[in-house]
């Protein structure tokens, strides 16, 4: 079995979620509304994950994934794996806006359909259920030997996005006291994960990014978090983030990182959040992560000058836009990782998306095919960059 130490430079890995077939896409429906059992979406399943390991070794991917073919999307399938969540969609949680009129066209101008994404909601104490994601984890280890790579919800984030008063206060009186059954389910499952040869564990918190970059409003916001509360002190909201994520990664016992985006859920760049890594940069430095994993494919993330003397841990490098219908040119990839050398030591830069292929089932932000051309796009860099040799040095790094 391959490890993740094994790992030639820049290795390549996705970070996480890729797009359904309609086939599984009819299972998850027929699943959710009890049409079928629960025995029968895990063939199906199992097959598509299958299909997604098969697209990504015939590509080269050094860091496989499953593709989070068993999920909904990417933190709302907890409602089927802890008792006291609900999945509801964002048109039943507008009962509970502040204010309905102006959160509906919020969604509407945000194009977030509010049908189709669906959030969990804390309605009672949390219990576990079954394990978060060990259960595939196991089932992937059992049909590949290259390291794996799952991905979780990350404890801000889930606090902040499952906590709506009016609906959980019965269960948990405050955010707080939900955050800390949510860091100890955390750190149970990268222990399970652990035990069943996972390599690296990916926290996504993307909704870091609304915290700093979108100003406070009368009413709650939508980034993967459509009623959580607006914050009135950011950096109070950071530094809290940075306990929970330290909370359940500490001694952990294999790779960890922390990702970010500034909206995965429509093609639209234009209603999506944008903004530099600066005001992030004292959280990213104080989370006890081994690596960032970080958008950097779109012009709305910045430049990575914004790096510079802050470049002490690894980054998963975002090179391919999952949004667009373009392929990037291996050629383009490689000149995005030099940028990174030049503050990066090479032994610390991976290759990635900048977020995932099909992050919401139901409404993924990209074809197979593109993905997939993406994949061998990355791969292809890799081993032209792999391929100069002592020609990317230390020296490159600042």
């Amino acid at each position: 079995m391959s490890e993740a130490a094994d790992l030639p430079l820049f290795p390549v890995t996705m970070v996480g979620s890729w797009p359904r077939s309609p086939a599984l896409l009819r299972a998850l429906k027929r699943r959710q509304a009890g049409e079928i059992p629960q025995a029968e979406f895990e063939t199906a399943a199992d097959a598509a994950v299958l299909e997604v390991l098969r697209v990504q070794e015939e590509a080269g991917v050094d860091v496989v994934t499953d593709g989070e073919q068993r999920r909904d999307n990417f933190y709302s399938f907890l409602a089927e794996k802890l008792e006291g969540l609900r999945l509801m969609t964002l048109a039943g949680l507008l009962e509970y806006a502040e204010d309905k009129a102006f959160f509906d066209r919020t969604l509407r101008s945000l194009d977030a359909p509010s049908f189709s994404i669906k959030s969990p909601t804390v309605v009672d104490r949390l219990r576990l259920r079954s394990p978060l994601a060990a259960d595939g984890a196991t089932f992937l280890r059992r049909h590949t030997d290259k390291p794996i790579k799952v991905a979780l919800p990350g404890p801000y984030l889930l606090a902040r996005a499952t906590w709506v008063a009016g609906v959980s206060n019965s269960a948990y009186p405050t955010r707080e006291a939900l955050a800390a059954d949510l860091v100890t389910i955390l750190r149970d499952e990268v222990a399970r994960l652990v035990a069943a040869g996972v390599a690296f564990v990916q926290l996504d918190e993307p909704v870091l990014t609304d915290v700093v970059f979108r100003p406070p409003v009368a009413v709650r916001s939508f980034m993967c978090a459509p009623l959580a509360a607006p914050e009135t002190d950011p950096e109070g909201e950071l530094s809290w983030a940075v306990e929970l994520v330290n909370a359940v990664v500490q001694d952990a016992g294999v790779r960890t990182g922390l990702h970010l985006c500034r909206g995965n859920w429509t093609r639209n760049e234009a209603v999506l959040l944008s903004g530099s890594y600066a005001p992030l940069l004292g959280a990213l430095e104080a989370m006890a992560v081994d690596q960032w994993v970080l958008e950097f494919a779109t012009p709305r993330a910045g430049d990575l000058e914004v790096f510079r003397g802050h470049a002490g841990r690894e980054i998963g490098l975002g090179v391919v836009n999952p949004r667009t219908a373009e392929v990037e040119t291996a050629a383009t990839i490689v000149a995005r990782v030099r940028e990174a050398l030049r503050h990066f030591d090479p032994s610390r830069v991976w290759l990635n998306p900048d977020c995932g292929f099909g992050t919401f089932a139901e409404r993924p932000v990209a074809d197979a095919e593109v993905a997939a051309a993406k994949l061998r796009a990355m791969v292809a860099a890799a081993a032209a960059l792999r391929s100069e040799g002592s020609q990317v040095t230390r020296s490159g790094a600042r």
